[in-house]
């Protein structure tokens, strides 16, 4: 794309941790928000896929939650205010 673009510059996207746009990587310091299923209906990768397909990740999910290892396993995420997940942003002057 950057070449598509004459040269564009790639720059980092980084998601804040209270990021309200609701899209694949927004709540990555409040995983308990995938397991909402108005949440995950309003992220594309998640409402195009089956919910058979999701159950086992969601049960793992919600049981890390439950049992506290999401937050043993993440802490060094809970101290961060912004990640980079890999969104970039293409700009170019045209």
């Amino acid at each position: 794309m950057a070449d598509l673009l004459g040269g564009a510059r790639q720059e980092p996207v980084r998601i804040p941790h209270d990021c309200l746009d609701g899209f694949g990587a927004a709540y990555w310091r409040r995983p308990d928000a995938y397991l909402d299923p108005q949440v995950r209906a309003g992220i594309s990768m998640l409402a195009q896929t089956g919910e058979d397909t999701l159950a086992p990740g969601l049960t793992r999910l919600a049981d890390d939650l439950t049992t506290g290892r999401w937050h043993t396993r993440y802490a060094q995420l809970l101290t961060l205010d912004t990640i980079d997940v890999g969104y970039r942003l293409l700009v170019s002057d045209l």
